[in-house]
């Protein structure tokens, strides 16, 4: 196939609606519970990431970066010997 016959048909398939690529393998609904969730401090990624089925770096993908807070390590208390 050559590029002139590609691009027809990819304008064709972006005509009946359809844009190519892959899937988002969370749903809106479970980013946004993600989103919601890291947010808040109430689950870690990891357990996030276990909930949906995905790897850390799925949720990672799917939280908003203009808007989301690195998190801080955790502070450790010091001991005095």
């Amino acid at each position: 196939m050559d590029r002139g016959e590609h691009q027809r048909r990819a304008r064709l398939r972006r005509a009946r609606g359809r844009v190519g690529g892959r899937r988002p393998k969370l749903t809106e609904d479970q980013a946004a519970l993600a989103q919601r969730l890291y947010d808040e401090r109430e689950k870690t990624v990891q357990q996030m990431a276990h909930m949906c089925g995905v790897p850390r770096s799925t949720v990672y993908g799917h939280l908003d970066k203009t808007r989301t807070v690195p998190r801080q390590p955790k502070k450790t208390a010091v001991t005095k010997p």
